[in-house]
């Protein structure tokens, strides 16, 4: 397999901000009077969209998830808009790629807005091929919609395309969309079924670069 692609998600990949948002949604659960169950972090972690939208409704006893979903939204651009935390291993794992000439690109369920913020406080855009959010795909992860959009702005066909995932819905649709998947575990440990499909398990970005691509991508 020719790697020519690497496609990443955002938060919680990329940057420690996935325990940000669940701070913001317990916030907004409180607010509401509603104490959020144990499976509310692994329903909602790699979401978007509809999708997204039907997993607040279930936890939240509301008809309208949209609402609460712009709200955390809202609330999660303002504490990051000073300061975004990066990953371990992030910077060496996007150089490393980008030195090799392979293509990246970010896939993420956030808004645009909050894509391009992050990568530019993070001093990392300009690695960057494309950017493509969940706001663009008629149906977010677990489908592949967003991913097969990437490998296409990146000019790559998916089957050689790395997606790198934190969340079980991402892996999901990395699989769905026919690019090698790769799981970096953030809040919640792998369950049986993920590590059956995905690719590859790692503990971190930097382990991932150390045993993988130290002198062997597009070797």
């Amino acid at each position: 397999m020719k790697i020519e692609g690497a496609i990443f998600d955002m938060d919680g990949l990329l940057f420690d901000t996935e325990n940000i948002y669940q701070e913001t949604w317990k916030e907004l659960a409180a607010e509401n009077g509603v104490v959020l169950n144990e499976d509310f972090v692994g329903d909602i972690c790699g979401t978007s969209g509809a999708h997204m939208c039907r997993v607040i409704e279930k936890h939240y006893g509301v008809s309208d998830g949209s609402i609460i979903m712009e709200e955390c939204m809202k609330r999660v651009r303002q504490k990051l808009s000073v300061h975004v935390p990066k990953k371990q291993g992030t910077d060496r794992i996007i150089k490393a790629f980008h030195d090799r000439g392979v293509r990246i690109a970010v896939a993420s369920s956030s808004y645009p807005e909050q894509i391009e913020s992050n990568l530019a406080l993070a001093g990392i855009r300009e690695y960057f091929d494309a950017v493509v959010s969940g706001k663009e795909v008629e149906h977010g992860k677990p489908e592949p919609d967003i991913f097969l959009l990437a490998a296409d702005r990146i000019g790559c066909a998916p089957e050689n395309c790395y997606v790198f995932e934190d969340s079980e819905n991402g892996i999901r649709a990395g699989k769905a969309a026919g690019c090698t998947a790769i799981m970096i575990p953030d809040i919640l440990k792998p369950s049986d079924e993920i590590r059956e499909i995905a690719d590859g398990i790692y503990e971190s970005l930097e382990t991932f670069t150390e045993k993988v691509l130290d002198g062997t991508v597009n070797k």
